[in-house]
């Protein structure tokens, strides 16, 4: 497909401007009270690669950015030593908003961002999806209609598992939250060997605008 003929970067900026203006949000309150920024996503819109985690915490919601605190760092030297660069893939999460003291996402503010994933999805098309938690997992497999093939995620990381997209067949991989590692050494161990799964497969974008 012509780059110059696709309109992804105008239909993902269209997402960027709902979710600012996403007053109906069960945390749209939150994040005006705390003067920060929702978080989107960020990276290549012709990725074949895409990352979705559960929500932003405070350093994202500071910035507007994905994954910049502890977590990040981590995810970016898991990146690393699968020889792939953070600007070939598309980094988001399924909540935009950050949850109150990073609590876990409930069903209802799932259920108010998780159409704006979807829409990403749909936009980027990405051949694999890696999900980072147990969150991000369950959402992801229950919508691409693997639900039945739900385990605990500690049963469930590192595997690769094949599920059909509207636009054609796409490849999941759940993995541990990079957040898990940050005080757990041999987390990261686990990790970095799942991330080396991807070392099989065409990171680099599509094309590039």
């Amino acid at each position: 497909m012509d780059v110059m003929s696709d309109d992804r970067t105008e239909r993902l900026r269209a997402i960027r401007d709902e979710v600012i203006a996403l007053s109906s949000s069960p945390l749209y309150q939150e994040r005006v009270k705390n003067k920060v920024h929702p978080v989107i996503g960020e990276g290549s819109h012709w990725a074949r690669v895409m990352f979705v985690g559960e929500a932003p915490g405070r350093t994202e919601a500071a910035t507007g950015r994905p994954f910049v605190g502890a977590a990040g760092k981590i995810l970016d030297e898991l990146l690393a030593s699968a020889g792939i660069r953070r600007e070939d893939v598309y980094i988001t999460n399924i909540v935009k908003d950050r949850p109150p003291f990073n609590r876990d996402p409930e069903p209802d503010e799932i259920a108010a961002y998780g159409p704006f994933l979807d829409r990403q999805i749909d936009i980027i098309r990405p051949d694999i999806i890696v999900t980072l938690g147990r969150y991000a997992m369950g959402y992801i497999l229950e919508k691409f209609g693997l639900a039945s093939r739900l385990e605990p995620i500690s049963k469930m990381h590192g595997r690769v598992l094949d599920a059909p997209a509207a636009y054609g067949p796409i490849r999941i991989i759940p993995l541990y939250h990079p957040a898990v590692a940050v005080y757990n050494n041999s987390t990261k161990t686990v990790l970095t060997q799942d991330m080396q799964v991807l070392r099989q497969y065409d990171c680099t974008p599509r094309q590039s605008a």
